[in-house]
């Protein structure tokens, strides 16, 4: 499955084995996080909504647009929803290629793509309250 959209942990292996193939050259992951601080408030945990068919439709747009727009083999790309606890894993995309630099252009691209195209929203409790994430600004939840 190269698109998914979960409450599960990610299995790395498992997503690494659905790209590999003899002609790729390298992987390019990019891995996602709960942090322990943003805008200088401690964070305790990120709570991801989604709007799951209309987030798997827009994601496999992008996986397909990523393989049109960049000569690279493959790429997957997962996200994940629920309440999740700082250090545990939210976003995972891997570009495969021939070559590192396709694969990582490939990759910024989708996780820019994704923050801004797919119907996942963000709330951050933090010592403070509850926030709204949207971009680089915070909104609180009443």
């Amino acid at each position: 499955m190269k698109v998914k959209i979960t409450k599960e942990p990610f299995d790395l292996n498992e997503a690494l084995s659905y790209l590999l193939v003899p002609e790729a050259g390298g992987y390019v992951f990019f891995l996602g996080k709960v942090r322990n601080e943003n805008h200088g408030r401690k964070v305790r945990k990120l709570i991801y909504e989604a709007y799951e068919e209309m987030a798997i439709e827009e994601m496999e747009r992008i996986r397909g647009e990523a393989l049109e727009k960049f000569p690279i083999l493959d790429i997957l790309i997962w996200h994940r929803y629920g309440e999740l606890n700082v250090g545990e894993d939210t976003i995972l995309i891997i570009a495969s290629g021939k070559h590192r630099k396709e694969a990582f252009e490939a990759c910024m691209w989708a996780i820019d793509e994704v923050k801004r195209r797919v119907p996942v929203w963000k709330r951050e409790v933090t010592d403070e309250g509850i926030f709204w994430i949207e971009g680089d600004k915070l909104i609180p939840d009443e």
